[in-house]
C-alpha cells in the first residue's frame, strides 16, 4: 500500500511539473484561447469528400441512379455545417494570431458567415475536381501498364490517393483558407509517402507511378500530362533571407515542370528559376539546378560495373 501511494505522489508530482511547463514554454501548447480546427474532424471531411468524388469505391456501395442523389445530397449537407465551422475556426485562429487577439477579444469580423461563403465556393468546385480527377485516373491507367483497370487505380494506387487530397486542398488554399489544406496535406503524406504542398499548382492528366518519397513544394509549377516516379523531389535550391536573417517567404522557390514531362525515380529538380521544358525527360538519379529546353532528355553516365567470380 504504501508503494502505490508513493507511486501516486510521483505522479501528481509529475503532472504538476508537466503542467508548469505549459507555463514556461508557452509556444507549444493552445490553452485558454478560441478552439482550434479539429484535425480528426478534418479527416472525416477528407473521408466524405471521397465518398462524392469516387461513389461506390469506399464506404456506401450499391447505389445506383435512384437512390445516389439522396445520399449525396445528405453528405452535402453535413459537408457544409462541418466545413463552415472548421474554416470559421481557422480564419478565427489566423486573425487572432495576426492582430494578438485573444478568444475574448471583440473583433468586427463574422467568420461564420465567411467560413460559409469559403465553403459554399468550395462545394460548388467538386464538379471540377470530379473532371480533374476522371483525368488523372486516366493518367494513371495510360501510363501503367500493370494496371488492369481504372477500377484498380481508384481503390489501389496511393498516386491517385495523393492527387485526390492535394486537388481538394489545394482549393481551399486558393481560398485562403489557413491551417486546413496542410493539415489535409500531412494527413495523405502520413499515409502514403508523397509529400505535395497544398500550395504547388499541378495541371491535368498528372500521375505519380510508385509514389514513396516524392515531395513537391509549395511554389511547384507542374503543367498537364506529367508523370513522376517515386523518390523525386521538385524542391528548393536555397532560402533567400532578408536585411535580418530571416527568411523571404512568398517567392518562388521551386522549379517549373511544362507539359509532357517524364521524371524518373530519385531525380532531384530544384530552384524557382529552373524550368524543365515541355516534353523532356529526367532520367533516374539525376540531379538539376538548371533549366532544361523542351525535348531533351537528361541522364546521368552509368557508373562502370566490375564483374568477378565468387570465390
Amino acid at each position: 500500500m504504501a508503494t502505490d501511494f508513493r507511486r501516486k505522489e510521483q505522479l501528481s508530482e509529475l503532472t504538476d511539473l508537466i503542467v508548469d511547463s505549459y507555463q514556461d514554454i508557452g509556444t507549444i501548447n493552445h490553452l485558454g484561447h478560441c478552439p482550434l480546427p479539429s484535425s480528426q474532424e478534418i479527416v472525416t471531411i477528407i473521408e466524405d469528400l471521397k465518398e462524392i468524388l469516387y461513389p461506390g469505391y469506399r464506404r456506401r456501395q450499391n447505389l445506383h441512379l435512384g437512390n445516389v442523389t439522396y445520399y449525396v445530397g445528405d453528405l452535402i449537407d453535413g459537408l457544409h455545417d462541418r466545413l463552415t465551422q472548421q474554416i470559421a475556426r481557422a480564419l478565427r485562429f489566423d486573425y487572432d494570431r495576426v492582430h494578438g487577439k485573444n478568444c475574448d477579444g471583440k473583433r468586427a469580423v463574422d467568420f461564420e458567415a465567411q467560413g460559409q461563403s469559403i465553403t459554399i465556393d468550395f462545394l460548388e468546385s467538386i464538379p471540377g475536381l470530379r473532371h480533374m480527377l476522371s483525368l488523372d485516373v486516366q493518367a494513371a491507367y495510360d501510363g501503367d501498364p500493370a494496371a488492369s483497370g481504372l477500377d484498380e487505380i481508384i481503390f489501389c494506387y496511393p498516386g491517385l490517393e495523393a492527387i485526390t487530397i492535394h486537388r481538394i486542398a489545394h482549393e481551399l488554399y486558393r481560398r485562403e483558407v489557413p491551417l486546413i489544406p496542410r493539415i489535409m496535406a500531412e494527413w495523405v503524406h502520413a499515409h502514403t509517402g508523397i509529400d505535395i504542398h497544398p500550395g504547388a499548382n499541378i495541371g491535368p492528366s498528372f500521375f505519380i507511378d510508385h509514389g514513396t518519397g516524392v515531395v513537391i513544394g509549395e511554389t511547384c509549377d507542374i503543367a498537364a500530362n506529367v508523370k513522376i516516379y517515386q523518390s523525386v523531389t521538385l524542391g528548393a535550391l536555397s532560402f533567400p533571407k532578408d536585411a535580418n536573417g530571416n527568411i523571404v517567404r512568398d517567392t518562388k522557390r521551386h522549379p517549373t515542370i511544362e507539359e509532357g514531362v517524364v521524371i524518373y525515380s530519385n531525380a532531384t529538380v530544384l530552384g524557382g528559376d529552373t524550368v524543365v521544358g515541355a516534353n523532356s525527360v529526367i532520367g533516374a538519379g539525376v540531379s538539376l539546378t538548371r533549366s532544361v529546353e523542351p525535348n531533351t532528355i537528361v541522364t546521368v553516365e552509368k557508373p562502370s560495373l566490375r564483374f568477378r567470380e565468387a570465390s
